[in-house]
């Protein structure tokens, strides 16, 4: 009878949950992940945080359906890092929650600066699914809430780009300073 040595049981480390809700403990481990790769790109720090830069900016527009590919367009045009441009429009579709409060601030900021009265509420209930499909409702619907959304989004997106170009370049020529 041969008794084979069972190993050692080492103590198992303690697996930390987050306190926070469950949705923001997953927005914080986005974050972090998406940081590190921020961090880990071979690129210069002003590239890196001139990509980012865009793509906050482009987050903030109403170009909902384009703003990933205008991204990443303005980036290349720009000669900055096209992913960390792509990784910080997204950061929008992060907090997706809170787009529809920035959208009708923006529009109702836009038409202010515009000197427009903000439209009346429209009942997309007086709509049959056969007037999607005509130019007129895009154009007496759609086309004049953009322009007052698309000039307000420049009061926050601007900004907020700037902010995001110096943090990013301080963080990342921190993070890549040799430590003594």
């Amino acid at each position: 009878m041969t008794l084979k040595p069972q190993k050692a049981q080492q103590p198992r480390e303690p697996v930390y949950e987050s306190r926070l809700p469950k949705p923001l403990a997953r927005m914080k481990r986005w974050l972090a992940a998406h940081h590190m790769t921020l961090m880990a790109i071979a690129d210069t720090p002003h590239s890196i945080a001139l990509g980012s830069a865009i793509g906050i900016f482009f987050g903030f527009t109403p170009l909902y359906p384009l703003k990933t590919l205008l991204s990443i367009a303005v980036a290349w045009v720009f000669r900055c890092n096209k992913v960390a441009a792509a990784i910080a429009v997204t950061l929008h579709d992060v907090l997706i929650w809170a787009m529809p409060a920035i959208y009708v601030a923006e529009y109702h900021l836009g038409c202010w600066s515009l000197q427009r009265p903000v439209a009346q509420r429209v009942h997309f209930r007086q709509f049959g699914l056969s007037d999607y499909m005509h130019w007129h409702v895009f154009s007496r619907v759609v086309w004049p809430a953009f322009w007052p959304a698309f000039i307000g989004s420049l009061f926050l997106a601007v900004p907020s780009a700037i902010m995001v170009y110096f943090l990013m370049r301080l963080l990342i020529g921190r993070a890549r300073t040799p430590r003594k």
